[in-house]
């Protein structure tokens, strides 16, 4: 007994030889009754006898374009297009990123708004005129002040603008390295077995004890924050590049683009890098959270950022340590609830913009 899956393709079939019949016999149809020069030339193939009805008058010659004749034929398509209408059809990825967006345009413009008190500045009370310790949020200080009488708005503000830049410069930093290092290690044979130690050497070694080891040698800072994450963080988006290019580089229209005499330049731009454009963001995205993440980290274990330069993991790493203070609660919370809408935002926002823009999801 035949199941319903096997009777529905069976219908199929036998529509579709009803509808190739019917298209055949209107073809015959066409070219049996054709006479003038003007029906004839709606029909892709004619006898002997209609291609001699044909006059060169009913012809013009068309002049060469070698652009035009590389075309297969023509489609509106766009690549970036369709990816970021695939994108803003995802309503909350969309207010994700204009949330995002909002923080980030506030945390550059906070210290020129009026009324704004500087991060490092102790406020005293203008009263006794004793710094105002650990006060809690008000209609003066919106946060709070922490044990000192700093401002815990401006320094929350202050101390995000930090560690965005930091997430920032690290992803741009692992993508430029990883894309470069990637292509190189998966187009040019010569260089895999160098790449292939390498990547070996630097991935058996835990990121913690190399991110631990550069910052403790050098000098903390910013810069060193930043060459210690940078240092490791472009192998994952390398490897995946390499295998991809290795997969890619080799299929036909590669070769055909190589016998062209299609510079090498050219074939990695147009025929590689666009197969791993959502890769490519998505490790982006994940990068920025990352650094803020091992910032917050090395922080904790005394080797980040000098406490006269806030950040999300100074102030994080302050408010863990009067987290068994249940009146202080508020100096964890506030770095904390900012830190988290970041890093999910980031890592939603890659997301969703990865599934954008894949291709196979261009409809």
């Amino acid at each position: 007994m035949k199941s319903i899956r096997d009777r529905r393709t069976e219908k199929l079939a036998n529509n579709v030889s009803e509808y190739t019949e019917q298209a055949l016999e209107t073809i015959r149809k066409m070219q049996e009754t054709a006479q003038t020069p003007e029906e004839l030339k709606d029909i892709d193939e004619l006898s002997e006898e209609q291609m001699q009805m044909l006059s060169p008058e009913a012809f013009s010659r068309v002049a060469f374009d070698k652009a035009q004749a590389e075309k297969g034929g023509y489609s509106d398509y766009s690549y970036w297009g369709s990816t970021l209408r695939m994108f803003f059809r995802q309503k909350f990825p969309v207010f994700l990123l204009c949330l995002l967006v909002l923080i980030v345009a506030f945390t550059s413009v906070q210290p020129y708004i009026p009324g704004q008190r500087d991060a490092n500045r102790i406020n005293d009370n203008e009263i006794t005129g004793v710094p105002d310790s650990n006060v809690p949020p008000s209609g003066k200080y919106w946060l709070g002040t922490n044990a000192i009488g700093q401002d815990l708005w401006s320094r929350i503000w202050f101390g995000a603008r930090t560690s965005l830049y930091i997430g920032f410069v690290v992803a741009f930093a692992d993508a430029v390295i990883g894309i470069v290092m990637g292509l190189l290690w998966g187009y040019v044979r010569k260089l895999d077995f160098l790449f292939t130690e390498l990547y070996n050497v630097l991935s058996n070694v835990p990121q913690t004890i190399i991110l631990i080891l550069i910052s403790y040698i050098m000098r903390p800072g910013m810069n060193t924050m930043i060459v210690a994450m940078a240092a490791t963080g472009w192998l994952a988006l390398a490897r995946f590049i390499r295998n991809q290019v290795v997969i890619i580089r080799d299929r036909d229209y590669n070769l055909a683009s190589r016998c062209l005499g299609t510079p090498t330049r050219r074939i990695i731009l147009k025929n590689l890098l666009p197969h791993m454009v959502s890769v490519i963001m998505l490790r982006m995205a994940l990068s920025i959270p990352m650094a803020i993440g091992n910032e917050v980290f090395l922080t904790y274990v005394g080797l980040g950022l000098p406490i006269t330069i806030p950040s999300l993991g100074n102030l994080i790493n302050e408010g863990r340590k009067i987290v068994t203070v249940p009146s202080l609660h508020f100096q964890l919370i506030a770095p904390a609830a900012v830190l988290s809408i970041v890093t999910i935002s980031f890592y939603l926002i890659g997301n969703a913009f990865s599934d954008a823009a894949d291709p196979r999801n261009h409809v």
